[in-house]
């Protein structure tokens, strides 16, 4: 049953239309994916479906007595007192004329804030952002809607607050959601609908179904426009030939000419895209830092506790860890810019750092576009050679009637975009990104992600976005808890594997049995039975050697995914490897176990722990 019908939609701001007689119709039960180049009308589709914007043109029919649940990208919460009024004043609680309702209602919110990890008498004035889009989301499921619209609702949350937006959404109500993160389409996504040049295109299933499709489409929107370009160039020829040709020129073939150029005048070309280019410059030293036991705190919470970590040119890492874990600290007690309370810090030489962070306070909101990446010049000195800085603008998608509007005028994506161009312009050995994917279309993504592999320097990341970890890290390092860290090998996909191998490890240890009290009588003596038989003699005989092999052809495995340069193998190779990891993981595992039970059962020794 239809929710929601979009039937011939216009609207327009500036120029170029949002939505060009655009249609769409939501289905009960549906979960679609909502995608699109920044700018193109997402967020204010959103708006109109949910009826806080008026379409210019066109139709929109919804289901009588839907209920329909809005998060905006930068969610505002009313001022009260505490954050579950807010959420209430928020909500439309105090319309609601039922007491028991608004009872029922209340009762919802408190277990979705708890889910959701907020205080409900916190103050809502000095929330963060992520705070905010947490609140909003819990009241979004709390009001139990019809249809539930998400803008960027990946946006400033950590993975555990992402993956329980999935588990609810993928339990709960139809939705529209806006998002980058290709790991939630995968997972929730039932229908992908892109927004390009006006017009809505739906493609059935997820992510990974929707980019099969659409390469097969734009492979074959490629062939037909070369193809109409060259009939209308040879028509084009033909009308411009002498004044004995055009004497004798047919006039139906005049009108058809006609309609090709307004035809050729209407298409749409599709959003350039960006161009991006690091230059890894001077080779930096084998180490580029190092942490020796290193210790930090604010006030009684603690950070980093007994963290050492070496970082070897070439390394590619990534850190995880929930919002408030100390990943941009981490970061900084990294690079040398905040002093630990215990331990040692090292840098290494001949270093060119670029730090990309998150909150995004290297851009001076008041300069203009061209004075941030050229300070005071026209020109860009790139490792690529001298660019004009209209040219560079252009490369990141700004116009050059843009390079002399202020910072503050951006949009987040657009920021994002900004930040890159000025710190790609100069050649640096060591990237430091602090939420580099933030606000990013996925084309941008793909972008920067093939960039990153073919870096030649080295990579710490902080990123929430698992395709971005899996595609760009060979190692993570991983916030375990009261300022604990852990290092695993792999991206975030391997850091999962290698989680669930220890836990059934450790759901498999059970403590030894103890022995109850024997009354004092004289023992009687039993002949024991032979424990093992020929063949699991023979296996548990060969066990030590086959563990042996497996962790020496581990430990080369890591050796080879460690060492600098590995990322240039290729996306093949990386995964092959991946796999492999995993596979020597739980071979291992089965190995030590079988070992543990034949031991049992022969009545000797244990196997030796891990």
């Amino acid at each position: 049953m239809a929710l929601v019908s979009l039937i011939g939609a216009e609207l327009a701001f500036g120029l170029h239309p949002l939505l060009d007689r655009a249609d769409l119709t939501v289905q009960d039960g549906e979960r679609i994916g909502l995608i699109g180049r920044n700018g193109t009308g997402k967020s204010s589709l959103l708006q109109a479906i949910a009826g806080n914007l008026a379409l210019d043109e066109g139709d929109l029919k919804r289901r009588d007595g839907l209920r329909v649940a809005l998060v905006e990208q930068e969610p505002v919460l009313p001022p009260a007192s505490s954050l579950r009024e807010s959420l209430a004043l928020r909500g439309g609680f105090d319309r609601l004329r039922d007491e028991r309702e608004r009872w029922r209602a209340e009762v919802r919110l408190l277990e979705m804030l708890h889910r959701f990890g907020l205080d409900e008498g916190a103050d809502p004035g000095s929330a963060s952002g992520g705070e905010r889009k947490r609140a909003a989301l819990a009241l979004a499921f709390a009001t139990e809607p019809d249809l539930v619209l998400l803008d960027e609702p990946t946006n400033h949350l950590d993975i555990d607050g992402i993956t329980r937006v999935e588990d609810l959404l993928l339990k709960g109500p139809s939705a529209i959601v806006i998002t980058h993160d290709r790991a939630f389409l995968d997972r929730v996504a039932t229908r992908i609908v892109e927004l390009d040049r006006g017009l809505l295109r739906s493609f059935p299933g997820n992510f990974a179904a929707y980019e099969t499709r659409k390469a097969s489409e734009l492979a074959a929107e490629t062939v037909a426009n070369r193809k109409f370009d060259q009939f209308w160039a040879q028509e084009e020829a033909w009308i411009r030939k002498g004044v004995e040709a055009r004497r004798t020129r047919d006039m139906g073939r005049v009108r058809r000419l006609e309609a090709l150029r307004t035809e050729r005048a209407a298409r749409r070309a599709r959003i350039g895209q960006v161009k991006l280019a690091l230059d890894a410059g001077e080779r930096s030293g084998k180490l580029v830092a190092e942490l020796e036991d290193v210790a930090f705190a604010y006030g009684d919470r603690t950070i980093v506790r007994d963290l050492s970590l070496v970082v070897m040119r070439g390394d590619r890492i990534g850190l995880i860890g929930p919002n408030g874990a100390g990943k941009s600290t981490l970061l900084k007690l990294i690079l040398g810019t905040l002093a630990p309370d215990a331990g040692k810090t090292r840098l290494g030489t001949r270093l060119e750092i670029a730090y990309f962070d998150q909150l995004r306070e290297q851009l001076d909101p008041e300069r203009t576009l061209a004075d941030t990446v050229a300070p005071g010049s026209d020109w860009v000195e790139t490792g690529q050679g001298r660019r004009h800085v209209l040219t560079w603008l252009g490369d990141f998608l700004f116009p050059p009637e843009r390079a002399s509007a202020p910072v503050k005028t951006l949009s987040g994506g657009e920021r994002n975009r900004l930040l890159l161009a000025r710190l790609f312009a100069l050649p640096a050995n060591l990237l430091v990104m602090d939420e580099p994917t933030n606000d990013l279309d996925i084309e941008s993504l793909r972008l920067l992600e093939a960039t990153l592999q073919s870096y030649a320097g080295t990579l710490v990341v902080v990123s929430h976005d698992r395709t971005f970890l899996d595609n760009g890290v060979t190692q993570v390092l991983v916030a375990q808890g009261d300022g604990r860290w852990r290092e695993y090998a792999g991206g975030y996909a391997d850091w999962l594997a290698q989680r669930r191998v220890e836990a059934e490890g450790a759901g498999r240890e059970r403590p030894a049995a103890v022995p109850s009290p024997e009354p004092s009588r004289p023992a009687r003596v039993r002949v024991a039975k032979p424990g093992l038989s020929f063949k699991e003699r023979h296996e548990l005989d060969g066990l030590p050697a086959r563990i042996e092999r497996l962790e020496a052809e581990q430990h080369d495995l890591t050796a080879r995914v460690c060492a600098p340069g590995y990322h240039r193998h290729g996306a093949d190779v990386v995964r092959s490897d991946r796999a492999r990891a995993a596979e020597i993981e739980h071979e291992l595992a089965a190995a030590f176990e079988r070992w543990s039970e034949l031991e049992a059962k022969a009545g000797g020794g244990a196997a030796p722990a891990r």
